[in-house]
């Protein structure tokens, strides 16, 4: 498949005015997507969960214009103006009217919301960009006259597959946060159907272990990070050690396929937390360096550990390209694990906040 399959057959309908309403979640990689190269193509394949509580809820109001020469669109977060994201989604409309051509036929009113606390330090743009993809496809398929409730699976598998796709266009990450609980992104050998060009649902069987799974994100730092992914990408292009990274983050997928079948937690704590420190270790040998983790950062691993050698828990941590820490756990010590968040770990993060979540089935329409 190529991206040319994503350009859609001449458009049969014609609307004038409405409204499509999706909320979308962020998700957290298990192995790391870390290098990209072209058009927000990976290095390497990835997985993550997605997640449930924390997501984006975003409604495109939509009314016929004459064609215009420019894109026609306001942003607004939280019922307010925010034309500092306008410029990221001027970006992203660029990239992809090749394949939602109606874009400029259109004047848009995007209002988006998050659950999770602005500034929180929480990647909004995984869970951003998807919503407002869905809300694209939407709409386009409004345009071409189908109806999802009746469409075959088939075309219901190409319509998640152009959401994740145009997602794709606006922060790589988001192309795994239209399927849930497990999704694949990037081509790799042994994952059946997986592509560059979009996410998929995880194919493959999945251990009871991993049911429900539970993510506590702890929020250690909320300010801006010092370097952005966009910049922390690019540094991989003359990265002394990218191509080893890049092969050990596959060789980590394939090993996971085992992990996920057989419900070996311990196996899979030793992959995602390997994974996060590479991720940071990456960083730290960028030219030039930089380090997104804080002193607490390192507090709240250190304790985890000291936590799971004393009790026997299955409790580990993943980061993200920042200083929080996603504490993740099986469902079947959510009562325990959490006990440990609110005594051992809240001292760590800004103001004691932490949000507790769990893995989610991906984006939805909102009646």
């Amino acid at each position: 498949m190529s991206a040319d399959n994503f350009i859609p057959k001449p458009y049969s309908h014609s609307i004038e005015n409405g409204s499509v309403s999706v909320q979308a979640p962020s998700n957290i990689a298990l192995v790391k997507y870390w290098g990209k190269y072209g058009e927000q193509l990976p290095q390497n394949a990835s997985v993550s969960f997605t997640l449930s509580e924390c997501r984006t809820e975003t409604t495109l109001h939509f009314e016929k214009i004459s064609r215009s020469e420019n894109f026609n669109f306001e942003v607004y977060l939280d019922g307010k103006r925010e034309e500092s994201f306008e410029p990221k989604i001027q970006k992203f409309f660029e990239r992809v009217e090749k394949y939602v051509p109606f874009l400029k036929e259109y004047k848009f009113k995007i209002e988006t919301k998050n659950t999770f606390p602005h500034s929180s330090g929480i990647a909004s743009s995984a869970s951003g960009m998807s919503a407002l993809a869905v809300c694209l496809v939407q709409l386009e398929n409004q345009l071409l006259g189908v109806n999802l409730s009746t469409a075959l699976d088939e075309t219901r598998e190409s319509q998640l597959n152009k959401a994740s796709f145009l997602a794709r266009l606006g922060s790589g990450s988001a192309s795994r946060s239209i399927e849930g609980p497990l999704v694949v992104w990037g081509v790799h050998p042994e994952i059946e159907g997986s592509s560059n060009l979009f996410g998929v649902k995880y194919p493959d069987a999945v251990h009871e272990n991993f049911s429900n799974y539970q993510d506590t994100i702890l929020l250690v730092d909320k300010g801006e990070k010092q370097v952005s992914s966009t910049v922390g990408h690019d540094l991989m292009h003359d990265h002394p050690y990218s191509a080893e990274r890049f092969k050990e983050a596959n060789n980590n997928l394939a090993k996971l396929k085992t992990i996920f079948k057989e419900g070996d937690l311990s196996a899979f704590i030793e992959i995602v937390e390997s994974e996060a420190l590479q991720l940071h270790a990456m960083m730290m040998a960028s030219k030039p360096y930089f380090i997104l983790m804080k002193p607490n950062t390192l507090e709240i691993i250190n304790n985890i550990w000291d936590f799971r050698r004393e009790t026997g828990s299955e409790v580990c941590f993943t980061l993200d390209a920042g200083a929080n820490v996603h504490v993740l756990y099986p469902v079947s010590e959510k009562e325990r694990v959490q006990k440990f968040i609110v005594e051992q770990l809240a001292v760590f993060c800004k103001n004691g906040e932490y949000i507790h979540d769990q893995c989610g089935l991906g984006a939805r329409l909102i009646s």
